[in-house]
């Protein structure tokens, strides 16, 4: 089953593209995002570099799978990449953790590795916030919505913050006279214990990954803590973790300014 706005004949993941020179920086958002999450970032850094900004499964306009994978995924995005022309590799959250699984798999095509406030470890109560998002785009009556802002209303309820509200609401579309939800909410919604968990039995003795490694976490953030440091240095050993001031989960969108600037001097090193 696809996105309806997916390419029903393209079966591979959507990208956007940016910039025609320098090395490649490949980006992966997380939950409920979409690869235009990183558009601002992406058009500045295209100035150096070549940008690709995915779709992940499931989300935007890339196709939706029987079922969430980790592993698959990671090899979909290993299958964007190229041995002969490796890139530097970014992901947040949901994307943070299929960008290390991509790495450890097919270093390779991964010259370096940017992870953004997650970690390899399963996260005992995993569905955390994400379960109520996904209760209440369910409990939504998409029939009876008039317009956006009647959606953003009905949403506030549960959902205060209204930044987060906004990164929900891009996921929804116009169909007909009628709404959907672009990505595929039955299945995420379904499996938030395996988005919230670490495939440790799938990928095995798994040779660590012994290249440049970016570990950004948001100071205010519970996904990135002291105890997960050990498991992230075992499977990367040359992982140099920096903390954003004043962030939480979302670090890049609330400190954007400082994102790019840490991340640029990554790039450069």
């Amino acid at each position: 089953m696809t996105a309806a706005d997916a390419d029903p004949d393209n079966d591979q993941l959507h990208t956007f593209e940016h910039g025609e020179h320098g090395s490649r920086v490949v980006f992966c958002h997380g939950l409920f995002g979409q690869g235009r999450n990183w558009s601002t970032l992406g058009r500045s850094l295209a100035e150096d570099h070549r940008v690709t900004l995915v779709d992940l499964p499931h989300h935007g306009r890339s196709p939706w799978r029987e079922r969430f994978d980790y592993v698959d995924m990671a090899d979909e995005i290993a299958a964007l990449c190229d041995a002969d022309d490796p890139v530097t590799l970014v992901g947040h959250s949901m994307g943070g953790k299929a960008a290390m699984i991509a790495a450890l798999r097919h270093p390779e095509r991964i010259a370096r590795l940017c992870v953004v406030d997650i970690a390899p470890v399963a996260y005992a109560g995993g569905r955390g916030e994400f379960e109520g998002f996904v209760e209440t785009m369910r409990a939504m009556d998409l029939d009876a919505l008039p317009d956006r802002s009647a959606a953003d209303a009905a949403m506030a309820e549960t959902v205060e913050d209204p930044g987060v509200r906004a990164f929900l609401l891009q996921n929804l579309r116009r169909e007909g006279k009628g709404w959907r939800w672009q990505m595929n909410l039955q299945v995420l919604g379904d499996q938030l214990d395996d988005l919230g968990g670490w495939p440790a039995d799938r990928l095995g003795d798994v040779t660590p990954y012994d290249a440049p490694v970016l570990w950004i976490a948001g100071a205010d953030s519970r996904y990135v803590r002291d105890e997960h440091v050990d498991a992230m240095r075992a499977l990367f050993p040359q992982a140099q973790r920096v903390r954003v001031k004043n962030a939480g989960h979302w670090v890049h969108s609330e400190q954007p300014a400082v994102f790019e600037q840490v991340l640029r001097r990554f790039l450069a090193a």
